[in-house]
């Protein structure tokens, strides 16, 4: 099956106790027991709830994976992932990676002594030579949020497996629609679902979908023990967002690319970072691992524009945290996203002060186009 068909009929499609077309809300904390350990396949809904259930199925059909899970944010599906590894042990990470996860990793997972590398996973040799005994895994965003950095998953993959680490790919930015990474070799993908999955602005979730029974189990485990879920009316709401991505990100990737070439060549802009541009370091390995390029632009401003101003003069495009909505929307990375992240850091990596982070929605292009002009004019 096509995924665009997929994106609607795959997991548990329907009723077929009542024939209804939508899964159903079950709505419940507990079910009723038949005697001593005889149930019906469903006890209390943390360990197990229908809807859910069929949420993560049709996550793990469309990542083609062994099994999915769903939690109660995105983070919290990262807490559950990083909770896999032990004290004593080391994560190696992609150094633009999401702020949320740099935090949790230095504010919480330090504390228990989980350690962490930032490295450029883009470049091959540097990552082979961060690879020491203590090294477990190593976790990608690609492409990284928010510069866009592109990772061979394959190559990173093949890497992984002769280590024998696990190789964790954050695939948010993509969704499976236009990447599926445990088909190049990962062992699990994450998602916050509150993005592209989800696509309306109106949930917070996130997915793991994993590639073998051993991890499934091992995060079933953990998901039931520690309590993340993601509760039976988000899981509905994620279900019937889904229905619609295809041509939702089909939208979304066309005023993309219309507005990054619209950028490239704007005097009033220093820098453009989007995978779909010929001059992006790392668009060949894009076109060879993805089907597209999504649509998440980031772009560092003249010094000569104040950014302040140019956020507080955009009219249409929505100002604020989060991606992947039907609306577009700004973030300034510095002071939002990667707060988190020390300044020094930031500097070397390339999020500068400068830089904004456009998630494009799917109104009419020319609109968004005369928004940005008219921001950054006003701005100078």
């Amino acid at each position: 099956m096509n995924i665009e068909s997929l994106l609607i009929h795959g997991g548990i499609d329907g009723d077929k106790q009542t024939g209804a077309v939508s899964v159903p809300i079950y709505q419940t904390s507990t079910y009723r027991q038949n005697g001593l350990g005889e149930n019906n396949g469903y006890e209390y809904s943390r360990t197990g709830n229908p809807t859910r259930e069929a949420l993560e199925k049709l996550i793990s059909d469309l990542e083609h994976g062994y099994s999915g899970l769903a939690f109660a944010s995105g983070m919290a599906a990262i807490t559950a992932v990083l909770t896999l590894f032990k004290t004593g042990d080391k994560i190696i990470l992609s150094d633009n990676v999401y702020g949320g996860t740099y935090r949790v990793l230095a504010k919480v997972f330090q504390n228990f002594d989980l350690n962490f590398e930032l490295v450029d996973t883009s470049n091959i040799e540097s990552l082979k030579n961060s690879i020491t005994d203590d090294v477990k895994a190593i976790y990608i965003e690609t492409p990284t949020n928010p510069l866009m950095t592109i990772t061979d998953i394959k190559k990173i993959s093949e890497l992984a497996k002769s280590k024998k680490l696990l190789t964790i790919v954050d695939n948010t930015f993509m969704t499976p629609y236009l990447q599926r990474p445990l088909e190049l070799g990962a062992d699990i993908v994450l998602h916050s679902a509150t993005k592209y999955l989800g696509g309306h602005s109106d949930l917070v979730a996130g997915l793991v979908v994993v590639n073998n029974k051993d991890l499934s189990d091992r995060l079933h485990f953990i998901q039931n023990s520690t309590g993340g879920i993601l509760n039976p009316f988000d899981s509905w709401l994620l279900i019937r967002g889904i229905k619609t991505l295809s041509v939702r990100m089909d939208r979304h990737q066309e005023n993309a690319k219309y507005i990054s070439e619209f950028l490239d060549k704007s005097p009033l802009v220093e820098k453009v970072y989007y995978p779909g541009l010929k001059n992006h370091v790392g668009h060949e390995i894009q076109e060879k691992q993805a089907t597209g390029y999504g649509a998440v632009i980031s772009f560092v401003l003249k010094d000569t524009i104040d950014i302040n101003k140019f956020f507080k003069n955009l009219k249409l495009i929505t100002f604020g945290e989060s991606l992947g909505g039907v609306e577009s929307l700004m973030c300034h990375p510095a002071t939002m996203t990667h707060a988190a992240i020390p300044y020094e850091i930031r500097q070397k990596v390339g999020i500068v002060d400068n830089l904004a982070r456009l998630s494009v929605g799917i109104e009419n292009k020319e609109d968004l186009i005369k928004d940005l002009k008219s921001a950054a004019e006003l701005a100078k």
